[in-house]
């Protein structure tokens, strides 16, 4: 590298997406990660941050964001609006966003398609890709989507996406098994997509199916999706049982409860594997108390964010606290915590190694996390956030 070394980061642990380091110093230069050394013998004349306790980590990694800072992507799919979502997840240790487009028309869709190869294209900040969630689902589990706008595929469609994934460095779409066919699974993970399955009521059998054409994720583990049962385990099962699988996790505490949160951890087998997601909406990093979701009213109250009938519309979590969530529920290690908000996710979407890791030569992008992940400190690119 070039550029000198001009600041390092010490703590009494470093966690590099892979490995830990006792009482190690993370060198930046230029943005870009230049060395990890012993904390004693960083060379002289480094400036360094040194920190009495915690970790020095990976920035967190989130699949699955609609908004923050007081915005949705829906309502303005744009390249300012996606740069201002990222701002507010930085501020709590998330350096890479998919930006998330719940189920919408056919024009917003190719908005935001538009909006995140620009968004990539210029290099803003915090945005590693898309995350289309829709409309290709199943309205008998619409959740807060808007059953009026959930479709089957069509042919359109699938040239659409499949020319987005070409183009974006991530694409990930949710969808259910009986709104596209395995035909059509395969089509998209063969274009570079990231197929998740949520919003469905299919059995076992469908999920195995959709599996086994190409799908590799299950959208937030649990909600709005058939259970486990004594003769079907459903969607959950898959996501558990299914080695191939890996699944998102709303750790808040409300989406699903911590016992359950705990038997999933346990339950779940490699390579696929459980990581944590926000599915945060405009709440994140603002002070709103509701916002609009397609004409229907969010309101937030104690941490929830419902529709006027109750009905969860997305989280108002943060990845901080989702980390502080998932170790009190599972007893989960502090560094075991944050590599499911790192490493876990950053496989699942193929890019494991580019995203959730400190490696000389990558990107800048760490966070110091309190033992009790109470608090953190972000670098994005080299740069402090906050």
């Amino acid at each position: 590298m070039s550029a000198a070394p001009r600041f390092a980061l010490a703590a009494p642990w470093l966690f590099d997406g892979v490995r830990e380091h006792a009482g190690a110093a993370l060198i930046v230069a230029g943005g870009r990660v230049a060395d990890i050394v012993a904390r004693d013998a960083l060379p002289p004349g480094i400036p360094c941050e040194d920190f009495d306790d915690g970790l020095i980590a990976p920035g967190f990694v989130d699949l699955q964001v609609n908004g923050g800072g007081g915005v949705m992507l829906n309502d303005a799919p744009t390249v300012e609006t996606m740069a201002r979502i990222a701002a507010a997840h930085a501020a709590f240790g998330t350096t890479s966003i998919l930006p998330t487009l719940i189920t919408d028309c056919d024009s917003a869709t190719e908005a935001v398609i538009a909006a995140a190869q620009a968004a990539v294209a210029e290099g803003v900040a915090g945005i590693a890709g898309l995350h289309l969630e829709g409309p290709h689902l199943d309205p008998a589990k619409a959740g807060a989507h808007d059953p009026a706008s959930i479709r089957p595929m069509g042919a359109a469609d699938i040239d659409r996406l499949c020319d987005a994934a070409a183009k974006l460095p991530v694409l990930m779409v949710t969808l259910a098994p009986g709104a596209a066919t395995p035909a059509q699974i395969a089509r998209l993970a063969a274009a570079g997509a990231t197929v998740s399955l949520g919003h469905s009521a299919a059995g076992f059998d469908a999920a195995r199916s959709a599996a086994e054409a190409g799908a590799s994720c299950v959208t937030h583990l649990f909600n709005a999706m058939s259970q486990v049962t004594a003769r079907d385990p459903g969607l959950a099962g898959a996501a558990l049982a299914l080695p191939g699988l890996s699944a998102g996790l709303i750790a808040d505490g409300i989406h699903v409860h911590p016992a359950v949160m705990a038997a999933a951890l346990r339950a779940k087998a490699g390579p696929g594997e459980i990581f944590l997601v926000t599915d945060a909406m405009a709440t994140v990093g603002s002070g709103i108390t509701g916002f609009r979701l397609n004409g229907r009213r969010v309101l937030r109250s104690g941490g929830r964010l419902t529709l006027e009938d109750g009905t969860l519309a997305g989280a108002d979590l943060d990845m901080l606290r989702a980390i502080r969530t998932v170790m009190a529920a599972a007893g989960l290690s502090l560094v075991e915590a944050v590599r499911r908000a790192t490493a876990a996710p950053a496989r699942a979407v193929g890019q494991g190694g580019r995203l959730g890791l400190l490696r000389p030569g990558g990107p800048a992008d760490a966070v110091w996390i309190a033992p009790d992940a109470a608090a953190c400190r972000t670098w994005q690119r080299g740069r402090a956030i906050g």
